[in-house]
């Protein structure tokens, strides 16, 4: 039996041009399904990545200029840090600094009744000990006022806490006072020990 074509001269105007466009269309499917998509996919993946790296090479381009103003801030601090720790008794000087407040006290008139060296301990800062002394002394006021002057002469970080006078007693032109206070001088902790319970 042969097959018949039917006369495409008779056939519907829209059902030519679909016939005609027929072809194109088994093309494009496969075309957009296989490449168009898959490729599209991939580039909207890649400029995301892309926008990421950017903004990341975008902070650390601003990390990087902020570097050497950074580098002089570190070096001043080290130099600030160097010219404090200057000040603090190492660990084998505490015991002349505490003779030499308690010679200061003498010499200003006082009459040192105790001078009570306290355990050592570690500073909020896990850099420096804390060394404090009980003291309770006799004397005046302005007697107290000179010896108080004569820490600051020293060479070393001592600070003076918990003032207590009472007890006011006649004598000549002043009065005589049961004076207590804390003295505390700083030890900068060696390197290895920072961070850890001071040792006795």
């Amino acid at each position: 039996m042969a097959l018949v074509m039917p006369d495409m001269t008779k056939l519907h105007p829209g059902l030519k041009a679909l016939i005609a466009l027929l072809p194109a269309i088994i093309i494009a499917i496969p075309f957009y399904l296989l490449v168009y998509s898959p490729a599209t996919e991939l580039i909207s993946k890649l400029t995301t990545e892309l926008t990421k790296l950017n903004d990341e090479i975008a902070t650390a381009e601003k990390k990087a200029a902020k570097l050497p103003s950074l580098k002089v801030q570190q070096k001043l601090a080290e130099e600030e840090y160097n010219k404090v720790r200057r000040h603090l008794p190492e660990e084998n000087e505490i015991t002349n600094l505490l003779k030499q407040v308690s010679d200061n006290a003498i010499k200003s008139g006082l009459t040192v009744i105790l001078w009570e060296p306290q355990p050592r301990k570690n500073h909020s800062s896990n850099i420096l000990y804390e060394i404090p002394v009980r003291v309770q002394v006799k004397g005046s006021y302005h007697k107290l006022g000179d010896f108080l002057s004569s820490l600051t002469a020293l060479d070393r970080i001592v600070n003076t806490s918990k003032i207590d006078l009472g007890n006011p007693t006649p004598n000549g032109d002043e009065a005589l006072l049961s004076i207590s206070l804390e003295e505390r001088t700083f030890s900068a902790i060696p390197d290895e020990k920072q961070g850890k319970a001071p040792g006795k």
